[in-house]
């Protein structure tokens, strides 16, 4: 298992929300991709999480669903669905490029019910 975490940059943050599928909303059966450079991405698998980092917290994260990595492009999209679980953690984080894994215990995550807001 390896949980990965992005950055979504501050000024397309309510695009993203917009997307699609967000935390609390009903499935809308439709598929998501985070498309990435970082070979992290060739790590992660169906079931394990897919956190996002906005506006210096944690966001929650999405079950990933399926994942498409080109070894000879290096390039991959994530994918989700519905399912999203909107949480933090106490210590903020900075925005940052690329993906990285996740460094705290799931534990520390608490329900964050304002995770829309900047």
């Amino acid at each position: 298992m390896v949980d990965l975490v992005g950055t979504c940059p501050m000024t397309f943050w309510r695009e993203w929300i917009a997307e699609g599928d967000p935390a609390g909303e009903a499935p809308s059966g439709e598929e998501w991709g985070w498309y990435t450079r970082s070979p992290l991405a060739a790590k992660i698998q169906p079931g394990d999480r897919f956190y996002v980092v906005a506006h210096g917290r944690l966001r929650g994260w999405a079950p990933v669903t399926r994942v498409q990595w080109d070894p000879l492009h290096r390039d991959g999209v994530i994918c989700r669905r519905g399912g999203a679980v909107a949480c933090t953690i106490e210590t903020p984080i900075a925005g940052f490029r690329g993906l990285r894994a996740r460094w705290w215990r799931r534990t520390a995550e608490v329900p964050f019910p304002a995770w829309r807001q900047p």
